[in-house]
């Protein structure tokens, strides 16, 4: 069975560009979010890293920490920082774990147990090494998005999965369709109207089991 949403991550020892880390202990007390992809140097995921190097206030502003994996080794990761930060036109000081092994790729479920890369593989080898996890501090899994190679990742929408994930974590309340920071959230259908009037105050009862407030700041 491979890693589903509120599994707990596995606490693997990997090797990165910025040295040896345990994904547990770098993680702490933050959010955090992995990047995966098929191989370095390849266009799409250069594009896709530079987005992730241009929001680092924005990472850090959400207390989250973000960290790439690629199946190719250490050495090749620092390479391609300089095409990733000359492409986004920022610090990429995120580090990147080199996966040449697959185990982190096997172990997060993007390649089957079997997986090896060939001798001249090409991105197609490891396709499916193209998702994003994201994390909380209790190192379990809250949110997971797998996209095909030809398709760059929309990082507005990483942003905004992770303030639902956030919001819903720390208010205890559903985001509706399309939500963004400020809009009105959804309360929990196990509340009761009574009990959601003296939680969160005025609401809207859209359907019986559909009701919405404004959150107080």
């Amino acid at each position: 069975m491979g890693l589903r949403i509120n599994d707990t991550i596995p606490n693997l020892t990997v090797e990165t560009d910025q040295g040896t880390i345990s994904l547990h202990d770098w993680i702490g007390d933050s959010w955090a979010i992995l990047f995966s992809h098929p191989k370095d140097f390849t266009p799409v995921c250069t594009t896709e890293f530079g987005a992730v190097a241009q929001l680092a206030d924005e990472w850090e502003k959400r207390g989250t920490k973000v960290i790439g994996v690629s199946v190719d080794g250490v050495e090749d990761h620092k390479k391609w920082k300089g095409d990733i930060e000359t492409f986004g036109g920022a610090k990429a000081g995120f580090p990147i774990i080199a996966d040449a092994g697959l185990e982190v790729s096997k172990a997060f479920d993007m390649l089957p147990a079997e997986a090896y890369l060939p001798d001249g593989r090409t991105p197609a080898d490891s396709a499916t090494v193209r998702s994003v996890f994201i994390m909380g501090p209790d190192k379990k899994l809250k949110l997971s998005m797998t996209y095909p190679m030809t398709v760059g990742r929309n990082f507005a929408e990483v942003l905004r999965a992770l303030d639902g994930l956030q919001t819903s974590t720390g208010k205890g309340v559903a985001t509706p369709a399309n939500w963004n920071v400020g809009d009105d959230v959804i309360i929990p259908a196990s509340v009761s109207d009574d009990d959601a009037k003296a939680k969160y105050g005025e609401f809207t009862k859209v359907l019986p089991y559909l009701r919405t407030t404004k959150l107080k700041d």
